[in-house]
């Protein structure tokens, strides 16, 4: 299982970024997908899922309403679109194939400063 996040940099508050995931090695459109994230000095957390076929969605509070996870299963191909970013959204982010992150690949950083 291969998972290559990419996408992440340096934005200002109130801004977006659009994160993609490159999957390879299993099939991707028969499993749910995740992005999780981990802050400096905290714990790792998801911040959403979506269902093999990508018609369900899931978000925590802390991100519901400016995140939007998404995928193209004929590209093996994971997205998370983040809007109205804040600062606290600052972390390095992961697409996993499960909610602990067990089976994830190397993050990509997102930080959020003025």
């Amino acid at each position: 299982v291969q998972l290559q996040a990419s996408g992440g940099g340096l934005v200002q508050p109130g801004g977006s970024l659009t994160l993609s995931c490159a999957a390879s090695g299993f099939t991707f459109r028969l499993f749910g997908m995740y992005w999780l994230r981990q802050a400096p000095g905290k714990e790792l957390e998801w911040v959403s899922a979506i269902n093999h076929a990508g018609g369900v969605t899931n978000y925590p509070d802390s991100v519901k309403g400016r995140f939007t996870i998404s995928r193209n299963n004929a590209k093996n191909t994971l997205y998370l679109r983040m809007n109205d970013l804040k600062p606290e959204d600052t972390a390095l982010y992961y697409c996993a194939r499960d909610k602990l992150g067990d089976i994830r690949g190397q993050g990509t950083l997102v930080t959020v400063s003025s």
